[in-house]
């Protein structure tokens, strides 16, 4: 493995575990939203616009993550 590999995934590794949970949600529910946007059906499109809409709080509670 050449050094430009090795440097670049020890600066990959970093960058994943620097980022928390919680911005990896979001970025989870804004690709969602975006994908909603395709749907051509209005109500499955607010059905999933409204899943998507879901808090970071709201989620942990729903999961039972917040007792950890």
């Amino acid at each position: 493995m050449n050094v430009y590999r090795l440097f670049s995934l020890i600066v990959l590794g970093i960058s994943v575990t620097s980022c928390s949970s919680q911005q990896l949600y979001s970025a989870g529910r804004a690709y969602q939203s975006n994908e909603c946007m395709k749907l051509q059906d209005d109500q499955e499109r607010e059905r999933c616009m409204r899943d998507a809409d879901m808090s970071y709080h709201d989620y942990r509670r729903d999961t039972g993550a917040e007792s950890e």
